[in-house]
């Protein structure tokens, strides 16, 4: 992050913001530029200045304002925060304070100004996690009306929705879109692709379970490159100190839901089919009907928050953290654990977020070569036993802006300003080559990451596969994500720590989201969406309806299947 703040500073006094210039003009939009963008856009320098003309033109009625927006605190936002919201202010003369706080702070700060109606913040970058809360209760502007109605006059000609790649994630069962993208990561596969190529390991690895070391597709080759690399000597390949076969976290911290909703359960195959979630059970076990209202979460109501599935989920990853894990991991936050990968003594991470990319290829780091290539890639995660083709198989972060109907009309039209010009085609490319968290198609297609692809480990291939619109975020089945989100840690946390078996801790889990599913029914806040449960009846009635929730395997060992890395890459092509 020290080059971001220095080119912050830098750029500050080239737009003449320390000395806080008095209007807005071109002569700013000119200099950002010039000593920013340095070329570095999908769009021409003639179609960079007529953006930044709009944004000067726009802005001439709030220039008075002084707009708050927060976000979570991520390498994206930080650059967001430190450059560009200074640059906007220079450009228009909109003030911007742009927070960093902790993620749960912010859907904490949102609950807030839902509940209050207190106008706390003019514009919130939260996931698309919460679409089903904002499709539900109604408190957050729709865009697709906003920017033909009361946000027209401050809508960029040019923003074109149709080129983010997480329009869909965005959008309710209404076909409204409710939040726009502004940065967007994956939880793929990360392995040490110089070790699984190394001939020594290869042999020994054939010799000891017959079948060839590569990606694995399924949790049982999974486990057994687990087990290989845990302890194994590697000091031939310059490796020092112990090797661990999986890396993960466990601390009974908010962080630790995420690891589960974030889609660890339609990974193991908890849920049904269906882009971009499985319905009418969806990643965290909750059934819809065919209104998409919630109808359960527990089995004996159709649900799969604790179907075997879900057990099957919760036990591997405890087994996989106690066996094959650094003894530190166990009590790790979710941002504690990320870096470790980086640090050259982990074989592999089922569940590695993309967002740590940026981090993960610094020079210098023992997951490097000389040549600033990396020593690891990325894949598409292995899937568990209960998987079947068509389910959703990972997690796509989509952290995404967000206008409340409790802000003023004013305040709300110079935040949207702000928020397009973070995601401009003038200004993506190069938030994107700072952040790695791409919103954008073009981008994406753009020449500069056809080039840059071999420093970012696969990255790149997967955001233009096919296989990336299988990773998606929570969808609209999640009624109150604030309320319900709370509970996963708690319970996951008490299977972590042994004080629950999973089967037990999962119990509990389904139970207590039913009863908020169930206060939420009582209440009827949201209307004719809100939930209706079904009546309870036994599992073996629900094991026979087709699809989720599914009774337990005799058998939750799949034969191990592997497939080589570059042949996969070439599948993506």
């Amino acid at each position: 992050m020290n080059l971001t703040l220095k080119s912050s500073t830098a750029l500050a006094l080239a737009l003449g913001v320390l000395s806080a210039p008095a209007f807005a003009d071109m002569d700013a939009a000119k200099a950002f530029l010039d000593s920013e963008i340095n070329g570095m856009s999908v769009l021409s320098r003639a179609e960079q200045e007529a953006e930044m003309q709009f944004f000067v033109d726009a802005a001439a009625p709030y220039t008075d304002l002084e707009i708050k927006v927060v976000s979570e605190t991520i390498a994206t936002h930080e650059y967001e925060s430190t450059v560009l919201a200074p640059a906007f202010e220079a450009i228009t003369g909109i003030k911007i304070t742009h927070d960093l706080i902790g993620e749960g702070d912010v859907v904490e700060k949102l609950q807030t100004q839902m509940q209050s109606g207190e106008n706390i913040y003019d514009a919130y970058i939260n996931d698309s996690d919460l679409i089903g809360t904002h499709w539900r209760y109604k408190q957050v502007r729709n865009l697709t009306d906003w920017m033909v109605g009361e946000g027209a006059a401050v809508t960029l000609p040019t923003l074109d929705i149709e080129d983010f790649v997480g329009k869909s994630f965005t959008t309710g069962p209404d076909g409204k879109l409710y939040q726009l993208p502004t940065q967007q990561f994956a939880n793929l596969y990360w392995f040490r692709y110089d070790w699984f190529n190394d001939e020594k390991n290869k042999a020994d690895f054939k010799a000891a379970y017959g079948y060839d070391l590569g990606v694995p597709v399924n949790w049982t080759a999974y486990e057994d490159i687990a087990e290989f690399f845990t302890g194994r000597d590697l000091g031939y390949l310059g490796v020092e100190g112990e090797v661990f076969g999986n890396m993960d976290y466990g601390k009974k911290d908010p962080s630790l839901g995420w690891r589960y909703t974030d889609a660890w359960m339609s990974m193991a195959g908890m849920g049904d089919v269906g882009e971009p979630n499985g319905l009418p059970v969806d990643e965290w076990g909750i059934r819809v009907n065919e209104k998409s209202q919630p109808t359960g979460s527990c089995v004996a109501r159709g649900g799969a928050t604790n179907a075997p599935a879900a057990v099957y989920a919760v036990t591997k990853a405890i087994e996989w953290l106690e066996k094959y894990s650094p003894p530190a991991a166990a009590g790790m936050t979710f941002s504690e654990a990320g870096p470790i990968p980086a640090q050259g003594n982990v074989a592999q991470q089922m569940f590695w977020y993309t967002a740590f990319t940026a981090a993960t290829v610094e020079p210098d780091l023992p997951v490097m070569n000389e040549d600033g290539t990396p020593k690891w890639r990325m894949a598409p995660s292995p899937h568990g036993a209960y998987w079947k083709d068509g389910q959703k198989i990972g997690y796509q972060d989509a952290g995404s802006w967000t206008l409340m109907e409790s802000t003023p009309v004013d305040r709300a039209q110079a935040a949207w300003l702000y928020a397009q010009f973070v995601v401009s085609k003038t200004v993506d490319m190069k938030k994107s080559d700072v952040g790695l968290t791409f919103i954008r198609k073009s981008t994406i297609d753009s020449e500069h990451f056809t080039e840059r692809a071999p420093r970012l480990g696969g990255l790149v291939e997967f955001y233009r596969s096919p296989a990336s619109k299988q990773w998606s975020p929570t969808g609209t089945n999640v009624p109150d994500y604030p309320k319900l989100a709370q509970l996963w840690w708690q319970n996951i946390g008490d299977a972590m720590s042994g004080a629950k078996t999973p089967q037990e801790a999962l119990d509990t889990l389904c139970a207590d989201q039913e009863k908020i599913l169930s206060r939420l029914e009582r209440a009827g806040v949201q209307g004719e969406l809100g939930p209706v449960l079904n009546e309870e009846q036994s599992a073996e009635y629900w094991f026979a309806q087709p699809g989720a929730p599914y009774a337990k395997l005799a058998n939750e060992e799949e034969a191990p299947q592997t497939i080589e890395y570059d042949e996969l890459i070439k599948s993506w092509q």
